[in-house]
């Protein structure tokens, strides 16, 4: 289990994400944290360790990870994981069958594909619920609920949820509020302050920004769901290794910088967008016309990266990601480079046809992760790309 000090709280986000959690190697002074490719450790005696057995329980790497991450939360404990499913995996670990989860309606096609295609097989119950409406949470509500699971932004439509009142409802019913921050970011939003149990992530994407890990992360303030965390991450062992865990600390370094920078283009392709194709086929939160622009501006400290748009067609969509250019077709997302992608056929194709229709995404959807290259770069890629549309 990863602590991090009470102090590391309380400097600014760039101090924190620069140097929380981590001191230069007292052996050699080296600014970043080695990288301790090591599986296991030399113990001095029986039951006698300098707080290290084997690699899968603990890694002085990767506790830098998790204590600078759990600082930028604001949380106490911090888990790091091989992979953000390995790191959801893990949490629904802290569940049994019978226990009964409602989940945000829109929600990541894996997220979707663990609980629906998996996790069902073992006992436990899943409701999906629009989570925009407080209400049908707790309208969801049963006595065996055990959590309430919502991603806000979401992926790929851009739905937000009120934080505050689904964990004032969740807490009313004894359930946990688990958070899915991806798209926000600690910059951006931070869910613990706003009533959440758990907060976690795809580190892979903004945490990493750089395209090159697989990862996710889990904090949280409570020490005895910690350690029920930590049995589950070292009994099931969905752990990154010393050199993801180095690469994602990298990356944190400069998250303040590059946020801003995805929120400032991210905020100049929704105008551009709107203005080409309608305010109402294009999903971001930052524009006015977004129905929860109001509890966006509430919540979070900007909009972020991330932009969809609906072309009205397949055919549509294929045009404008066979002619980017700058932009990338790809999965993933957060990387510094802008990618493109059709959630329809590519992030959320496990979810089934009739159910992607029923909550928005449609063959013509395509969603937008704006990099940090040039604005005018990204705007002009995408005037050649919808020419004629």
């Amino acid at each position: 289990m990863t602590r991090i000090l009470p102090d590391e709280h309380a400097a600014g986000f760039s101090t924190r994400a620069i140097h929380a959690g981590q001191r230069p190697d007292p052996t050699t002074g080296a600014i970043m944290p080695p990288i301790f490719q090591t599986s296991t450790y030399a113990q001095e005696a029986l039951g006698v360790n300098k707080g290290y057995e084997y690699a899968r329980g603990k890694n002085p790497t990767r506790e830098c990870l998790e204590r600078n991450v759990a600082g930028l939360e604001g949380a106490q404990h911090g888990f790091a994981f091989s992979s953000g499913m390995g790191c959801v995996d893990s949490i629904m670990k802290l569940f049994k069958s019978g226990d009964h989860i409602i989940v945000g309606s829109n929600v990541y096609g894996g997220t979707y594909r663990l609980f629906d295609k998996i996790l069902t097989n073992f006992g436990m119950r899943f409701s999906w619920v629009d989570t925009r409406d407080p209400q049908r949470i707790a309208d969801a509500i049963t006595p065996s609920t055990a959590a309430v699971m919502i991603e806000t932004p979401t992926n790929p439509l851009m739905q937000l949820t009120d934080i505050a009142a689904a964990a004032q409802i969740a807490k009313k019913a004894g359930a946990l509020t688990i958070v899915d921050n991806t798209f926000a970011t600690p910059y951006l939003q931070t869910p613990l302050s706003l009533g959440a149990d758990i907060v976690w992530h795809s580190s892979t994407k903004y945490l990493n920004g750089h395209s090159d890990v697989i990862g996710g992360i889990a904090v949280l303030n409570d020490d005895d769901l910690a350690k029920r965390l930590q049995f589950a991450l070292n009994s099931a062992g969905a752990v990154p290794g010393p050199m993801d865990s180095w690469l994602t600390l990298r990356g944190t370094k400069t998250l303040a910088l590059r946020v801003r920078q995805h929120d400032s283009n991210g905020r100049a392709v929704a105008a551009w967008l709107a203005n080409r194709m309608g305010e109402k086929n294009v999903f971001y939160p930052g524009l006015a016309t977004h129905p929860q622009h109001e509890l966006a501006k509430r919540q979070m400290r900007g909009f972020g990266g991330m932009v969809s748009v609906e072309t009205g067609s397949k055919e549509n969509a294929n045009k404008v990601v066979s002619r980017v250019k700058v932009f990338t077709l790809a999965e993933s997302l957060g990387g510094v480079e802008s990618l493109v992608c059709q959630p329809a056929g590519m992030t959320h194709a496990s979810i089934e046809p009739a159910r992607r229709l029923e909550i928005g995404i449609t063959d013509g959807l395509i969603r937008f992760s704006c990099g940090v290259e040039d604005v005018e770069d990204i705007v002009a890629d995408l005037e050649q790309a919808f020419k004629g549309l």
